[in-house]
Parts: C-alpha cells; sequence; structure tokens
C-alpha cells in the first residue's frame, strides 16, 4: 500500500463526488497526492470509491453525505472538513442533475429540481467555500459549467442550458470581484462519459470519462479562469456558439441528440 504519511498537496473538497466526473476527479487528484473530502448523497457509493482511493493512493480521504441544496448542511460539512483538516486548498462544485421538461408542458417539479440542485445549489457551495477561503487568506474555487451553458437552449434542455449558464455568471462574478489569494476555475465540459451524458452515448464527439477528466484536472492545476473541455474542439464550437444565430445553435445541438 502507497504511503499514506507522505505530505500532502493540499485538500481538494469535491460535491457530487459519488458517480460520473466526480468520481474520476477524486481518483486523479490523489493520484496526484491531493487528501479529499468528498460528499454526495449516495454514501454507499462514496463508501466504495474512499476504499478505492486508500487503497491505491495511501490519500487521506473523507466522506460525508450532502444535499446541496440545503445550505446549512453545505456549511456544515465544509466547515467539519476544514476543522479535520486543518484547511481546504481547492472546492470543486461538481453537485448537478440533468433531465428537465419543455417548459409548460405540466411537469414543471423536474425544472423546478434543476435550479435547486444546479443554481442554489452552486451558491450554497461558494458561499461556504468563500468563508473559509476568506478567513484562510487562499483557496481555489472552481465550478463545473457546461457546454450547453453558452446560449439558450430550446426544448428539455432550456431549463438545464440556463441553470449551467448561471453557474458560469456566478464563477465569472467572483472571478470579477478578484478575491485576495482567491483563484477562481469555470469549467465547461463538452461531451464527456457519464451518468448525465448517457443518453447521448454514440455521438461522435463524446470523449471517455478519464480522458476528459484528465483535462479538467490539467485546467484546475494550472488554475485557469476559464476551459473549455476537451480544447479541441470545443474552444471553437465555444467561439461559434457565441456568436451563431439560433438556427445554428439548434442545428448544432439537434446533432448532439
Amino acid at each position: 500500500m502507497p504511503n499514506s504519511s507522505a505530505t500532502p498537496r493540499g485538500v481538494v473538497v469535491i460535491t457530487g463526488a459519488s458517480s460520473g466526473l466526480g468520481v474520476e476527479m477524486a481518483r486523479q487528484f490523489a493520484a496526484l497526492g491531493y487528501d479529499l473530502g468528498l460528499c454526495a448523497r449516495r454514501t454507499d457509493r462514496l463508501t466504495a470509491l474512499s476504499d478505492e482511493i486508500r487503497s491505491a493512493t495511501g490519500r487521506h480521504v473523507q466522506t460525508a453525505t450532502l444535499d446541496v441544496t440545503d445550505p446549512d448542511a453545505v456549511t456544515g460539512v465544509f466547515n467539519r472538513f476544514a476543522d479535520s483538516f486543518g484547511s481546504i486548498e481547492r472546492v470543486v462544485v461538481n453537485a448537478g442533475i440533468s433531465g428537465g421538461s419543455p417548459i409548460g408542458t405540466g411537469e414543471a417539479q423536474a425544472n423546478y429540481d434543476i435550479v435547486a440542485t444546479n443554481v442554489a445549489g452552486a451558491l450554497a457551495q461558494c458561499e461556504a467555500a468563500l468563508e473559509i477561503f476568506r478567513e484562510q487568506g487562499r483557496g481555489h474555487l472552481v465550478l463545473l459549467s457546461s457546454m450547453a451553458g453558452l446560449r439558450g437552449l430550446p426544448g428539455y434542455r432550456t431549463v438545464y442550458a440556463a441553470s449551467k449558464a448561471a453557474v458560469a455568471a456566478l464563477g465569472e462574478g467572483l472571478l470579477n470581484e478578484r478575491i485576495p489569494g482567491v483563484d477562481v476555475t469555470v469549467v465547461y465540459p463538452g461531451l464527456i462519459r457519464s451518468e448525465i451524458s448517457a443518453h447521448l452515448e454514440g455521438n461522435r464527439m463524446m470523449v471517455d470519462t478519464a480522458d476528459g477528466v484528465r483535462a479538467i484536472v490539467a485546467a484546475i492545476e494550472k488554475r485557469r479562469a476559464k476551459a473549455y473541455i476537451p480544447r479541441w474542439p470545443y474552444a471553437t464550437v465555444a467561439a461559434v456558439l457565441r456568436v451563431a444565430p439560433l438556427s445554428v445553435v439548434r442545428g448544432l445541438f439537434a446533432r448532439a441528440n
């Protein structure tokens, strides 16, 4: 077993760490020498993941059950991690859900759930993380947006895209605030294999989870302000999306079905 007494590079807290990108980010940050605070709603998955990471890397891993739509719970969990580890180097605001329904079709609860988790939940995480970072005088806040957040999208994607646009705007506002000692990174993932993107399996632009997350982690490690992942082709796609007519935007995302 690797030597768990080795001095860590810091502590990374990851929300939504029980599936998809969160799981792979946990593995890759641990492999880089970080200790981890992992939280999600599904505790059984967190337990299995933490056991795997400890065995593979020897890193210290703590877990907590967390529903990010409960602001008090978010603050409590983040503070417990900070107290237990002594400090937190980085918080990755990753927890999110997709799905949704065309607005006005009688299935509004699915859309409300997306906003509660992706927007209000992200704000709760930013509030809790930045209280800790301001007190420490340092920290790195990472927000997972989406390529879908770059423009308004039709149908079942409308509310999801709006929620990820809100996450991006939140991150950009914090970048613009230039909080002393605090770095902010906004990540815009494209099609990376995960539970959220399972319905798009077979799309030619889909990349494997490990490869996509490797690019995400590399951008985070460089503390880039914004990162389109994978950089090719999504940096180019982002440039097109920002100025394209809505008819072109519809066509691009229609082909992603």
